[in-house]
């Protein structure tokens, strides 16, 4: 048996990660963990990094923007659902959290305010690869300490992205010192303005080992911005590691989501152990647009039971209806027993101390807080 339920984990957590592949319904599932909590009485922010901004429009809202915003109770009065606690969203400004880790780590505001102002920094604070999903983090780390919130849930990117996500503060520590880096820096340093010249000269040596950072004339700023970085990279790599480590802690599970698919199910296997690996906690499984059996699947009809059934019906449907029907749902009984041996290898995979929670493929799209609530409630019951 699993240790924890999924209702369990959003009732006691103070940090929900949901992560999947791309079109598997991981922002919906977010938002929906994040409703469930709130109409239990928890204060929840939903925080999300995912470039589609579909959170807004799950939750009613016009935009998200880089500033919480607390949904109107009123939305959800008009929707019949009563929330005993409260919901915000709200979406991730990279540079504006790059910003605000400077002013706050930076020796004095004055060097905070020549590192803001160069160029090369404008450009690593929104563009460099794992700048986004390290930010992600310190978002995470900093919403997670705001006694307004008792749970935070992450929406992150699909899968791909949601790797990195894992490996960010390293790669983004990696990248500022490397030993490219330190070289451009002692070269600066020991012969001024002329060694910014040299280096562009040599370019092609040193691009080799900064292959990730590229744009016409970063190398000219990259000297002055490594000398302002220098103030502030011990303790920048030592937050690094403190925000990773923070992934890992009590207070914290990741919601692995995924489609009955089998890549989409290899892919969430994938990730899944890439958690095991780094002492990440697997909280549960999700696997949305699940087709379960229909009705009387044991003993499905034949042509003349649709024939009768139609005719009961007096439904006007031309000849050749009836076979279409038995074989619609024959079709039906293929899809729900290929579902449940692709799901078979993730519960497997779970071997039990990890909830695989089934959601059924719905009639239409989660577009209002009506639909999401319904979703809500499919996850806090377990799945079908």
């Amino acid at each position: 048996m699993p240790t924890e339920t999924l209702e369990q984990l959003v009732m006691s957590r103070r940090v929900i990660v949901a992560v999947g592949a791309g079109g598997v319904g991981k922002t919906t599932t977010a938002a929906a963990l994040g409703l469930a909590a709130a109409a239990r009485g928890r204060h929840v922010l939903c925080l999300t990094i995912d470039p589609a901004r579909r959170l807004a429009e799950a939750l009613g809202l016009e935009r998200l923007s880089s500033d919480e915003q607390r949904i109107d109770p009123a939305r959800f009065a008009s929707a019949s659902l009563s929330l005993r606690g409260s919901l915000s969203a709200m979406m991730l400004d990279t540079k504006r959290t790059f910003d605000e880790l400077v002013l706050r780590h930076a020796s004095s505001p004055e060097r905070a305010r020549r590192l803001l102002d160069n160029k090369l920094y404008r450009y690593v604070s929104t563009s460099l690869a794992g700048t986004q999903e390290y930010m992600a983090m310190e978002k995470l780390v900093a919403v997670q300490r705001d006694a307004r919130f008792d749970l935070v849930v992450l929406d992150t990117p699909p899968t791909a992205n949601a790797l990195d996500f894992l490996d960010a503060p390293e790669r983004l520590v990696e990248a500022l010192d490397s030993n490219a880096m330190r070289w451009i820096l002692q070269r600066f340093e020991t012969t001024g303005r002329a060694g910014v010249h040299f280096l562009t000269r040599s370019a092609s040596l040193v691009l080799k080992g900064i292959a990730r950072i590229t744009g016409a004339g970063f190398l000219e700023a990259m000297a002055e911005f490594l000398g302002e970085l220098n103030d502030l990279f011990g303790g920048f790599k030592e937050r690094a590691h403190a925000v990773e480590a923070a992934l890992r802690g009590p207070e914290v599970t990741f919601v692995l989501v995924t489609s009955p698919a089998p890549m989409s199910i290899q892919e969430v296997i994938f990730f899944s152990d890439r958690l095991a690996e780094a002492s990440m906690p697997r909280g549960a499984f999700v696997v949305n647009r699940f087709h379960p059996p229909p009705a009387h699947a044991e003993s499905p009809p034949v042509e003349a039971d649709a024939a009768s059934a139609i005719a009961a019906s007096n439904l006007q449907l031309d000849e050749g209806a009836a076979a279409r029907l038995v074989a619609a749902y024959a079709d039906a009984v293929r899809l729900c027993g290929l579902d449940a041996l692709h799901v078979a290898a993730l519960s497997e995979r779970a071997g039990g101390s990890v909830p695989v929670v089934r959601v059924p493929e719905l009639t239409s799209d989660v577009r209002d807080l009506r639909s999401l609530a319904e979703v809500a409630e499919i996850l806090m019951r377990g799945g079908i």
